[in-house]
């Protein structure tokens, strides 16, 4: 077996690169059908709720985090809410 040359290992970084896991909503382990009502996260989760911002500030898609269409509503709103209280900054500190 011969050893692989830079092209090759590059090629195959990239490849892995691609193959990600699918993402899963973190808020219904269930599934969407059987969440619970009324849909909402907390907004005084900070910990959720920075997982679900960027470094600038802003609140990622659906597709970056995973969450499904219902959650993701209801964690905008949480993040809405707790930008307003102050637990988190609108922008990014410099």
């Amino acid at each position: 077996m011969s050893a692989l040359n830079r092209r090759d290992i590059k090629r195959l970084r990239r490849k892995r690169s691609r193959l990600k896991k699918k993402l899963r909503c973190r808020f219904c382990p269930d599934g969407c059908d059987h969440s619970p009502r009324p849909i909402y996260v907390d907004f005084k989760d900070m910990r959720t709720l920075r997982t679900m911002v960027n470094r600038e500030g802003h609140i990622l898609s659906r597709r970056r985090t995973g969450n499904c269409a219902k959650y993701q509503r209801a964690v905008r709103q949480a993040v809405l809410r707790a930008r307003f209280i102050g637990l988190l900054a609108y922008v990014a500190e410099d």
